[in-house]
């Protein structure tokens, strides 16, 4: 069973120490593993925070009880059973957006690649994702998705749910 996510931030400007970082604490994550002619499992999660650097360094936070199904059910069994939400608070990424540079933006999207660490129940996964980047007056704008599965992350799906 694959799992597909889908990651918008959107960034505000603050300075530190003269080098220009960008966050947010209003990003979004949507969680999917539905297959079709099943329930649809799909989650929401629009309490993530990031911070992007303007040398492309990226970074990220998501408290995995912060995310909301349709169906309470789905939630109570995604952060016991699965995410073990107690136990494991939260997920991160931190990254570098390759061949970044805030010259580059503009109002139209560009793709870029992203590599780095995403951290999902203490296990740490390498992955490299593609997304569009867009920059209006003072805020940048940062979409990806990418799939995974639960084995990468050492999540067990009982059989009688597995499709």
């Amino acid at each position: 069973m694959k799992s597909k996510i889908l990651i918008l931030f959107v960034f505000f400007s603050v300075s530190f120490y003269a080098q220009e970082k960008y966050y947010t604490t209003s990003g979004t994550i949507i969680f999917e593993s539905s297959v079709p002619s099943f329930e649809e499992v799909k989650a929401t999660n629009t309490k993530v925070t990031a911070i992007l650097k303007d040398d492309g360094t990226i970074a990220s936070l998501a408290l995995t009880k912060a995310f909301r199904f349709k169906i309470a059910l789905m939630e109570e069994h995604f952060n016991e059973n699965y995410m073990e939400s107690t136990r494991f608070p939260k997920a991160t990424f931190s990254g570098k957006i390759v061949n970044f540079s805030m010259d580059k933006l503009s109002a139209t999207e560009k793709e870029f690649s992203i590599k780095g660490k995403l951290t999902i129940r203490g296990v740490v996964k390498n992955i490299e994702i593609k997304s569009q980047i867009k920059k209006l007056e003072n805020i940048i704008t940062i979409r990806a998705s990418f799939s995974t599965t639960p084995e990468d992350f050492g999540i067990k799906i009982p059989k009688i749910v597995r499709n």
